[in-house]
Protein backbone atom coordinates (compact mmCIF):
# COMPACT_ATOMS: atom_id res chain seq x y z
CA UNK A 1 0.00 0.00 0.00
CA UNK A 2 1.18 3.51 -0.77
CA UNK A 3 1.25 5.52 2.13
CA UNK A 4 1.36 9.66 1.75
CA UNK A 5 1.85 12.34 4.11
CA UNK A 6 0.69 15.76 2.68
CA UNK A 7 1.06 19.10 4.55
CA UNK A 8 -0.73 21.94 2.78
CA UNK A 9 -3.44 24.34 3.04
CA UNK A 10 -7.23 23.53 1.79
CA UNK A 11 -8.37 24.67 -1.23
CA UNK A 12 -12.33 24.97 0.30
CA UNK A 13 -14.03 24.77 2.86
CA UNK A 14 -14.72 20.74 3.16
CA UNK A 15 -17.90 19.04 2.18
CA UNK A 16 -19.95 16.58 4.11
CA UNK A 17 -21.48 14.78 2.15
CA UNK A 18 -23.94 11.22 3.14
CA UNK A 19 -23.79 7.54 1.01
CA UNK A 20 -27.11 6.99 -0.51
CA UNK A 21 -27.82 3.80 0.67
CA UNK A 22 -26.36 3.95 4.25
CA UNK A 23 -26.37 7.51 5.05
CA UNK A 24 -22.75 7.39 6.77
CA UNK A 25 -21.11 10.77 6.63
CA UNK A 26 -17.99 11.20 5.08
CA UNK A 27 -15.55 14.39 4.04
CA UNK A 28 -14.33 15.19 0.90
CA UNK A 29 -11.43 18.38 0.45
CA UNK A 30 -8.87 19.07 -1.67
CA UNK A 31 -6.01 20.09 -0.38
CA UNK A 32 -2.54 22.07 -2.36
CA UNK A 33 1.00 21.38 -1.72
CA UNK A 34 3.30 23.93 -3.23
CA UNK A 35 6.90 23.10 -3.39
CA UNK A 36 9.29 25.79 -4.24
CA UNK A 37 12.93 25.49 -5.55
CA UNK A 38 15.57 27.56 -7.82
CA UNK A 39 16.07 26.25 -11.76
CA UNK A 40 19.22 25.49 -13.64
CA UNK A 41 19.10 29.22 -14.54
CA UNK A 42 19.06 30.81 -10.78
CA UNK A 43 15.41 31.84 -11.30
CA UNK A 44 13.15 30.73 -8.44
CA UNK A 45 10.09 28.66 -9.71
CA UNK A 46 7.59 26.87 -7.79
CA UNK A 47 4.57 24.40 -8.43
CA UNK A 48 1.38 23.84 -7.03
CA UNK A 49 -0.19 20.14 -7.17
CA UNK A 50 -3.67 19.57 -5.64
CA UNK A 51 -4.60 16.09 -3.97
CA UNK A 52 -8.37 15.30 -3.68
CA UNK A 53 -9.18 13.45 -0.74
CA UNK A 54 -11.48 11.81 1.54
CA UNK A 55 -12.05 10.58 4.76
CA UNK A 56 -14.95 7.55 5.58
CA UNK A 57 -14.61 7.86 9.60
CA UNK A 58 -17.75 9.34 9.98
CA UNK A 59 -17.08 10.45 13.66
CA UNK A 60 -14.04 12.78 12.73
CA UNK A 61 -15.81 13.70 9.36
CA UNK A 62 -18.94 15.77 11.76
CA UNK A 63 -17.06 16.57 15.06
CA UNK A 64 -13.56 17.49 13.99
CA UNK A 65 -13.52 18.63 10.44
CA UNK A 66 -16.78 19.91 9.70
CA UNK A 67 -16.41 22.83 12.75
CA UNK A 68 -12.68 23.08 12.60
CA UNK A 69 -11.53 22.91 9.05
CA UNK A 70 -11.93 26.26 6.67
CA UNK A 71 -10.70 27.69 3.29
CA UNK A 72 -7.31 28.08 4.02
CA UNK A 73 -6.33 26.14 6.80
CA UNK A 74 -2.89 24.63 7.04
CA UNK A 75 -3.37 20.81 7.46
CA UNK A 76 -1.29 17.51 7.69
CA UNK A 77 -3.17 14.56 5.99
CA UNK A 78 -1.79 10.92 5.84
CA UNK A 79 -3.12 8.04 4.28
CA UNK A 80 -2.93 5.64 1.61
CA UNK A 81 -3.58 6.23 -2.33
CA UNK A 82 -6.57 4.75 -4.20
CA UNK A 83 -7.45 4.94 -8.00
CA UNK A 84 -10.97 7.37 -8.62
CA UNK A 85 -13.07 6.23 -11.94
CA UNK A 86 -16.25 8.03 -13.04
CA UNK A 87 -17.91 8.54 -16.42
CA UNK A 88 -18.76 11.97 -17.22
CA UNK A 89 -21.86 13.49 -18.22
CA UNK A 90 -20.66 12.91 -22.12
CA UNK A 91 -20.24 9.75 -21.51
CA UNK A 92 -16.24 10.31 -20.98
CA UNK A 93 -14.28 7.68 -18.11
CA UNK A 94 -11.94 10.07 -16.09
CA UNK A 95 -9.42 8.62 -13.84
CA UNK A 96 -7.89 10.30 -10.84
CA UNK A 97 -5.78 9.37 -7.52
CA UNK A 98 -7.50 10.13 -4.53
CA UNK A 99 -6.14 10.05 -1.23
CA UNK A 100 -7.84 8.27 1.49
CA UNK A 101 -7.36 10.13 4.70
CA UNK A 102 -6.53 7.49 7.64
CA UNK A 103 -4.91 11.17 10.01
CA UNK A 104 -5.75 14.63 9.65
CA UNK A 105 -4.18 17.21 12.11
CA UNK A 106 -5.26 20.74 11.57
CA UNK A 107 -2.04 23.35 12.50
CA UNK A 108 -3.00 26.41 14.23
CA UNK A 109 -2.10 29.57 12.31
CA UNK A 110 1.19 31.06 13.74
CA UNK A 111 0.14 34.55 15.62
CA UNK A 112 1.69 37.50 12.97
CA UNK A 113 4.18 39.83 15.26
CA UNK A 114 2.11 43.54 15.69
CA UNK A 115 -1.21 42.00 14.40
CA UNK A 116 -4.29 44.00 16.62
CA UNK A 117 -1.26 44.87 19.34
CA UNK A 118 0.79 47.50 17.18
CA UNK A 119 4.09 46.77 16.60
CA UNK A 120 6.28 46.90 19.48
CA UNK A 121 4.09 44.95 21.35
CA UNK A 122 4.97 40.94 22.37
CA UNK A 123 2.84 38.35 23.74
CA UNK A 124 3.32 38.37 27.36
CA UNK A 125 4.68 34.81 28.68
CA UNK A 126 2.25 34.35 31.38
CA UNK A 127 -0.67 35.20 28.89
CA UNK A 128 -2.74 31.75 28.11
CA UNK A 129 -2.46 30.11 24.72
CA UNK A 130 -5.44 30.25 22.56
CA UNK A 131 -7.33 26.99 23.59
CA UNK A 132 -7.53 24.14 21.45
CA UNK A 133 -10.11 21.31 20.86
CA UNK A 134 -9.24 18.65 23.01
CA UNK A 135 -10.74 16.34 20.43
CA UNK A 136 -8.47 13.71 19.11
CA UNK A 137 -10.51 12.12 16.28
CA UNK A 138 -10.44 7.94 15.73
CA UNK A 139 -10.05 6.15 12.99
CA UNK A 140 -11.05 2.78 13.57
CA UNK A 141 -14.17 2.76 11.86
CA UNK A 142 -13.94 0.31 8.98
CA UNK A 143 -13.68 1.90 5.09
CA UNK A 144 -16.59 1.02 3.34
CA UNK A 145 -15.55 -0.80 0.08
Amino acid sequence: MQSVIIEGYLAAAPSILAAQGSGKKRASFRVLETVRFRRGDGQMGERTTGFNCVCFNEKTAEDYISPYAQKGSRVVVSGHVENDTWTGKDGTTHYDLRLIVENLRIKAKPERAGSERGPDTAREPDAEPEPRPDFEPSLDDEIPF
